[in-house]
């Protein structure tokens, strides 16, 4: 593969707790599909990396709950015809499910006041309108 992948900072994927598997990939590619185990499959156990910071792991471990067997998280690619590519291909992904995962949530939004002459403007324009429409009403016998 290219290198480590990072997932944010200094924290990459480390290569000993991936786990791969290869099986033939489903769709088009005539009598090459059916010789070749090109579809990979990329697991990373989740809750016993110690490649995490704690509070990442947490995190990670909550966001992605309805994703994770056993505390494992997985991910398919059978995109391309090469296994080689399919590889590459899984790895972003994992790395970009983590990163995502791993994120700080966002700053909770903090309700604002409206100001008044905001307020008062929005007002006197409905009631403009308010006028404007009853002035068409009546008045043509």
């Amino acid at each position: 593969m290219s290198g480590p992948h990072v997932i944010r900072g200094a924290v990459s994927l480390p290569e000993a707790e991936l786990t791969w598997r290869f099986s033939r990939s489903s769709g088009p590619g005539g009598q090459h599909v059916n010789t070749t185990d090109s579809q990979v499959e990329l697991r990373f156990d989740l809750a016993r990396t110690e490649a995490l910071p704690p509070v990442w792991k947490e995190r990670a471990l909550e966001r992605l709950s309805s994703r994770l067997v056993g505390g494992v998280v997985s991910v398919r690619s059978s995109e391309h015809r090469s296994q080689w590519r399919n590889r590459e291909t899984a790895l972003v992904r994992m790395a970009a499910l983590l990163a995502e995962a791993t994120a700080p949530p966002p700053k909770p939004r903090r309700p604002k006041k409206v100001p008044r002459g905001i307020n008062e403007r929005r007002l006197r324009n409905k009631k403009a309108r308010g006028e404007t429409k009853r002035g068409r009403s009546g008045g043509w016998d």
